[in-house]
């Protein structure tokens, strides 16, 4: 018994390490020169053990990026309105995307990786036919997660359009190489500000 906890705790121990070692190189590095090599390094621990804990280089990125977005689901489940419930979807929709590219700001290496991940899944996870739009959705559990808020604030405001392109259209920026630029110049606002005019946009659109 007593052993059986110390390999949990160790086991603890490990992930903390890992994802503080992932998160530290990452203000340093590029994504792409931060190797699960240099993550092990970093941790202290051995190459398998990021692999047995995270599956892959991109599940422990994903994971940590879900750390990082827990905060903004609680706000978007429970928090006070615009960004929580009790405003109209139109101001919850311009301060939650207002939010995920402040989100974004702050982890800027990490969010131009897994942006990335999301264009270009690897060719095993990329089905042939309609399913490859799913597919691209799913490989990202917070894209996933924050596709699904969106695309319902749009029902909700334009029942008439078509809510799941649209959810990606707002979130395209994720994954262009200019705007991901412009993120890491510290440039947020300014992107907030240019995906706050997409939205009037689209909303006043005709129906």
């Amino acid at each position: 018994m007593a052993e059986a906890r110390r390999e949990r705790a160790d086991a603890v121990r490990n992930r903390r390490a890992i994802l503080a070692a992932t998160e530290e190189l990452l203000t340093r590095y590029r994504p792409d020169q931060v190797s699960v090599e240099r993550i092990a390094a970093a941790a202290g621990v051995g190459k398998g053990t990021v692999f047995h804990r995270f599956g892959s280089r991109n599940g422990l990125m994903v994971e940590l990026m879900r750390e990082r977005a827990t905060a903004l689901s609680e706000a978007i489940a429970d928090g006070p309105p615009p960004l929580g419930p009790g405003a109209p979807a139109r101001e919850r929709l311009e301060a939650f995307l207002d939010a995920v590219f402040e989100v974004v700001g702050r982890n800027k290496g990490l969010m131009a990786m897994l942006g990335n991940a999301i264009a270009h899944p690897p060719p095993s996870e990329r089905p042939d036919g309609p399913d490859e739009l799913a597919c691209a959705r799913a490989s990202h559990p917070v894209y996933q997660a924050w596709h699904a808020h969106i695309r319902s604030l749009i029902v909700e405001e334009r029942p008439d359009a078509d809510a799941e392109m649209l959810a990606d259209v707002l979130l395209s920026p994720l994954h262009n190489d200019v705007v991901v630029l412009a993120l890491q110049q510290g440039e947020h606002r300014r992107v907030a500000a240019a995906v706050r005019a997409l939205i009037g946009a689209l909303l006043d659109a005709e129906h």
